[in-house]
């Protein structure tokens, strides 16, 4: 795994091999990220990652999130509750020297809680597939204030989802067994 574009393009990122199942670890391919992101800056959606706070939920390793950072967002928060998965969070900060710009919330994503800072821009969301995990945290960041008003949502998730009332589909991708579903907050 590598950073696609932006500041830090072609850095390597901790390898995780073949991904934990044990951890529900199984970061985004480096060819899905690198088609995720394009479709993020290509001009319909505005800019959404310039200077944008951003939320990465179910964080992994945390490449979605650098990847945005890498390309001009302003701050990410990582949340995530799995040691392994902290721990390569914790070590592509370090090789990428961006721990002034990185909050990690050890916590499980579904039990946020009030957010101490201002809303998140930018949200990724990639849970474990097929678990309903997902609704779960973003419902729960939506009432905790982590979700601000207009902010893009960016759902991976390998099943069905169910969409949230306060959000509105924007565009929908599939990437083999992956789809990925971009939603505005309302």
């Amino acid at each position: 795994m590598r950073i696609i574009a932006g500041q830090f393009r072609g850095r390597p990122l901790a390898s995780l091999g073949k991904g934990d199942a044990g951890a529900h670890l199984r970061p985004t391919t480096d060819r899905t990220r690198e088609s995720l992101f394009s479709v993020l800056q290509g001009g319909r959606f505005g800019d959404p990652i310039s200077d944008a706070r951003v939320l990465d939920l179910f964080a992994g390793t945390g490449a979605l999130g650098l990847e945005a950072l890498s390309r001009g967002a302003a701050h990410v928060t990582f949340v995530e509750n799995g040691r392994k998965a902290q721990g390569l969070i914790a070590q592509n900060v370090k090789t990428l020297g961006v721990t002034d710009l990185v909050q990690v919330v050890r916590r499980d994503a579904t039990r946020l809680g009030p957010c101490p800072g201002a809303p998140h821009d930018l949200v990724f969301l990639d849970p474990p597939y097929g678990k309903g995990l997902g609704e779960r945290a973003l419902d729960a960041a939506h009432a905790g204030g982590w979700i601000g008003n207009g902010a893009l949502i960016v759902w991976e998730e390998g099943a069905d989802i169910v969409l949230p009332h306060w959000c509105t589909i924007e565009d929908e991708r599939d990437y083999g067994d992956t789809s990925i579903t971009l939603i505005r907050a309302e």
